[in-house]
């Protein structure tokens, strides 16, 4: 026969919200009082059902997750970082995503949908207005940036411009002048975009070395293989004096390796290419990176979400380290 909490309370000569209280590891229960109690449930079989514990505690025990994509590297794995550490303390992820498309406008995030279903938010590199980080804030439980965030936001992070600057330097210590760049969608012009910071690394670095950055060098490759071939493709014939491009991603990356092959270049003989995250295929096509751990984000900014919801302090903004990889797709500037 199966005990209840009743069952319970009584062998352990406790209340029953004594025994609900030490079985969720709430305060004012006495350590003692609460092994006590954990051993008598343990002894009886006894377990506290989740939609109970949630009722009684005025906690879901579920995270909610807002992400453009789950089929692009970066977002899938901080996505299985953050469920790895959400798992491993009894918490569910509830997935939202908002594909971006080309030229069109994604849906809105709507908080009605979340309100009273979760207890903190991961906003997954989702660029979000003013209005709709507003409209989130407003639902009263904390909210974790990672990959991007608006200022005044807890965030999770790499140092973009930094990451462009080691990517773009590469290049020019190995003689490169035309060096070209790939960014993601021209409708992400947020100042705190990835994209547009690792636009402004790859400028400054250009800059510094005395180098020119006519506009016909930035193409927008939208994040993704196929649209950054396809660019990278009208990019190279146009400009065949181009020797090296750098793309803001290794998705995009691996888009200029095809377009070059498809061009009859040779990789790295006649163009050099880098790109920025570390996939799990650069090592396979030989891709020269600048490597994040994006998992290890995830588990960070999961974890640190839990903190929150247990009334914890986190810092504001957590850098992540980055490394340069050198592989096959770099080489010396080419002689013509």
């Amino acid at each position: 026969m199966a005990h209840g909490i009743e069952d319970v309370a009584r062998v352990a000569g406790v209340s029953t919200a004594t025994v609900s209280r030490a079985l969720r590891g709430l305060p004012n229960v006495a350590p003692a009082t609460r092994d006590h109690v954990r051993e008598v449930a343990s002894r009886l079989g006894y377990s506290a059902s989740p939609s109970a514990a949630s009722l009684a505690s005025g906690r879901t025990r579920t995270i909610g997750v807002l992400s453009p994509w789950i089929s692009h590297w970066f977002f899938a794995n901080v996505i299985e970082g953050a469920e790895r550490a959400l798992r491993a303390s009894d918490f569910d992820a509830l997935l939202h995503t908002f594909e971006l498309f080309r030229g069109g406008p994604r849906r809105r995030v709507d908080p009605v949908v979340l309100r009273r279903r979760v207890d903190g938010i991961l906003v997954v590199g989702l660029p979000l207005a003013a209005d709709e980080v507003a409209d989130l804030s407003g639902l009263d439980v904390p909210i974790v940036f990672v990959g991007s965030g608006p200022p005044g936001q807890i965030l999770v992070r790499l140092d973009d411009r930094l990451a462009a600057r080691t990517a773009t330097e590469h290049l020019i210590e190995l003689g490169h002048r035309r060096i070209a760049h790939v960014t993601g969608d021209p409708g992400d012009v947020l100042p705190w975009s990835p994209a547009e910071e690792r636009l402004v690394g790859w400028r400054s670095a250009m800059t510094e070395a005395g180098l020119p950055v006519p506009d016909e060098l930035e193409v927008h490759g939208y994040f993704d293989v196929p649209g950054a071939r396809e660019t990278a493709t009208r990019l190279l014939t146009q400009h065949p004096d181009i020797t090296a491009v750098f793309a803001a991603s290794d998705e995009m990356a691996m888009g200029v390796v095809l377009a070059a092959a498809d061009l009859g270049l040779r990789v790295p003989q006649d163009v050099s290419v880098i790109g920025i995250d570390g996939h799990d295929l650069g090592d396979l096509i030989g891709l020269t990176t600048v490597a994040q751990d994006a998992a290890e984000q995830g588990v960070r900014a999961a974890t640190m979400l839990l903190d929150l919801v247990a009334g914890g302090v986190v810092p504001q903004v957590t850098t992540f380290p980055t490394r340069l990889v050198i592989r096959r797709t770099t080489g010396a500037v080419p002689v013509r």
